[in-house]
């Protein structure tokens, strides 16, 4: 559980740190809470590589994934050195699909659980 809420943590924080962007210049206390996020899923990650069952782990692996090529993104984007077709808009619509994959492993996580009705 502490997997899912991180993991939404850090797409919030990266959705912040993207308007942030837009509406100000960044500053060391943003940069702060978004490497915070970062941290606290990376820590849930790394314990859950080592007590979810597979198929939680393939959906929270896909979660990480696209976390980590996001928040790259975003960080590139904040010193102005963007890779060949990376833009604000990329980056905002790589975040606005992390969602689904979100909602995949939350699936996974309940079914797991026992949790989930089945029709």
């Amino acid at each position: 559980m502490e997997l899912n809420r991180d993991a939404r943590q850090f797409t919030t924080a990266l959705n912040r740190h993207l308007h942030i962007m837009r509406e100000r210049g960044v500053e060391e206390t943003d940069i702060e809470a978004l490497d915070e996020a970062k941290g606290a899923h990376r820590d849930r990650y790394s314990e859950a590589q080592m007590i979810a069952p597979d198929e939680v782990l393939a959906r929270a692996s896909e979660v990480n994934q696209a976390l980590n090529t996001t928040y790259g993104q975003v960080k590139r984007l904040e010193r102005q050195e963007p890779e060949p077709g990376e833009t604000a808009a990329t980056a905002v619509q790589a975040q606005a699909e992390i969602w689904d994959m979100l909602r995949a492993m939350r699936t996974a996580m309940r079914d797991d659980l026992g949790v989930t009705v089945q029709e």
